[in-house]
């Protein structure tokens, strides 16, 4: 019997551990810039603090966490940063959904408007120039 629960209770303390384990969501982070129009500076910063409810439900939706953006002033001019992360598996296809979203359309097209594209994002359509990631410390 002593031997028997030698063997079996490292094996049952294993499995009891191995339940606990938690694992997480792939994570990929993307991040990019894009210009902000110096007249529409307050529209812009008033509707992100006033995110319509639709709009942060969809952004979660999509796979979407720690969505940020930022404002900064370089040389006279002001830019925006993006950063978010994505646990989901598909990132085109959840952008695409988000994309036909009517209410999602709608605030696009208030914020559209306010934001100036980088050359490169202009030249292919786009308002958000990528940027690529150089560190990130887990």
């Amino acid at each position: 019997m002593k031997k028997l629960l030698n063997c079996t209770l490292p094996l049952l303390a294993l499995i009891v551990l191995s339940g606990c384990a938690t694992t997480q969501p792939h994570i990929t982070r993307y991040a990019w810039v894009t210009g902000l129009k110096p007249e529409k500076i307050e529209r812009y910063e008033y509707l992100h603090s006033h995110p319509w409810p639709a709009i942060n439900k969809m952004i979660k939706d999509c796979h979407i966490q720690n969505y940020s953006i930022y404002e900064r002033e370089i040389d006279g001019k002001t830019y925006l940063f993006s950063y978010l992360e994505y646990t989901g598996t598909n990132f085109d296809t959840d952008m695409k959904l988000m994309a036909a979203d009517p209410e999602t359309q709608r605030w696009w097209k208030e914020t559209d408007p306010c934001q100036q594209p980088l050359p490169d994002a202009a030249a292919k359509g786009k308002i958000w120039s990528d940027a690529k990631e150089v560190f990130h410390l887990q």
